[in-house]
Order: structure tokens, then C-alpha cells, then sequence
């Protein structure tokens, strides 16, 4: 749990901010000097969502999608902005939200709100979107922060809407990095955590072809 791992919260998300601010505006950037696995990502995603876009009376929506954690928009200029009407952004630094504006370039037209904020203080609009998809960010977020988040992001759902994560899973326990003052949690620990927040899994899949010497990332979705 975080609480073994996170001595003091404030210094933990203050670190982070600062981190962050540091971090060149770039998909490299983002990607922690791994821009190479962008495409290989993006397709592998978009196969995972496609599945609950498809015809059938329980179909997610393509009205709304929110990127959280967001960055310069990579997700949202080559997920989401093809699949879905309109997207939010959220992210925690300014400067990654005004690159994102000349980054996503003319389809950027319909992303709709730029929100800066951490996501510890962030609230969807509730019953406003179809997805909400939160990748390589929920290791900045405390167990109790995450849990309530995601709670926010239940109500934050339209009518068969799904929530999304796509992050790095530790082998077991939960593992502090004090370069960009981040957790890793390994599989059972991310569950317990969705489940705490009254989430329903619905699928669960590991990512193939990433390098060797990364975590293994694994996506969930769930409502």
C-alpha cells in the first residue's frame, strides 16, 4: 500500500509538479525517453477499445472521451480524437496543455476543455462521458486518492461508458520511484483499488511486444 511507501503526501505530489515542470514537451518526453513504443501503444489500445465501440445493446458511446493525465495530447491525437466526437484534457502541468494546442493541430479543434489540475483534486463532469481513459498516471496518486478519483470518474460515466486504465504493474507489492516520486502497484493491489471504488472489471489485458526491461504494462477496463 502507498501508505508503507509515501512518508510525507504533500512532498509526494510537490515532487512530482516540480519533476514534470523539468520534462521537454515532446512525445520522447512523455514517454520517458521511449518515444519509440508510441505506435506500438496506440494500436494496441485501439483494439482494446474498439471492442466495447462496437454494435450491440450494451455499446460504449463515441459522443465524449477525457484524457487524464494527458500530457501534450499524444492519446488523445491518435486514440481518441479519431474515435470520439469530442475530449477533455487533464493534466498537471500548463506548459504540456499549451504545446497540446499546436501538437493535436487542426483535429485539436474539438477538444473541448484544457484542464490543469492534479488528479487528486479533479472531478469529471458527472454523466458526461463515454470514456475516460487514464494512462501512466495513477502511480502519482496515493491508494486513498486513487480509490476516490476513481469513484469521481463512476459518476463522471454516461450510459454504458467505461473507465480505462493503462499503466506499469510492479511484480509484487508496491514500489517507490524517487526520480519522479511515483508508486508502482502489481496486479492484486490495482484490483483491490478498483474494486474499493465500487468498479466492476469488465476486461483485463497485458501489452505485448513493449522492451524487455520495462515494467509490464497491463490495461483494465471497468465501469
Amino acid at each position: 500500500m502507498t501508505s508503507e511507501v509515501v512518508e510525507n503526501e504533500f512532498e509526494f505530489y510537490s515532487k512530482a509538479e516540480k519533476y514534470w515542470k523539468d520534462v521537454p514537451a515532446t512525445v520522447d518526453g512523455m514517454l520517458g525517453g521511449y518515444g519509440h513504443i508510441s505506435s506500438i501503444d496506440i494500436n494496441s489500445s485501439r483494439k482494446f477499445l474498439q471492442r466495447f465501440l462496437r454494435d450491440g445493446p450494451n455499446r460504449t458511446g463515441t459522443t465524449r472521451a477525457l484524457d487524464c493525465g494527458a500530457g501534450i495530447g499524444r492519446i488523445t491525437k491518435r486514440l481518441l480524437l479519431p474515435l470520439f466526437k469530442t475530449v477533455d484534457m487533464v493534466d498537471v502541468t500548463q506548459d504540456f496543455l499549451t504545446k497540446a494546442k499546436s501538437y493535436l493541430g487542426e483535429e485539436g479543434r474539438r477538444v473541448r476543455n484544457y484542464y490543469c489540475c492534479g488528479l487528486q483534486d479533479f472531478s469529471p463532469e458527472p454523466s458526461s462521458y463515454d470514456v475516460i481513459w487514464i494512462q501512466w498516471v495513477i502511480g502519482h496518486l496515493t491508494d486513498n486518492h486513487l480509490s476516490d478519483f476513481l469513484k469521481r470518474c463512476r459518476a463522471g460515466l454516461r450510459p454504458n461508458g467505461i473507465v480505462v486504465i493503462k499503466d506499469n504493474m510492479a511484480q509484487e507489492g508496491v514500489i517507490m520511484d524517487d526520480v519522479d516520486s511515483s508508486v508502482c502497484r502489481d496486479l492484486d493491489v490495482v484490483r483491490k483499488i478498483i474494486r474499493r471504488a465500487g468498479l466492476h472489471l469488465l476486461a483485463e489485458e497485458r501489452q505485448e511486444n513493449f522492451p524487455d526491461e520495462i515494467y509490464h504494462v497491463y490495461t483494465f477496463a471497468m465501469r
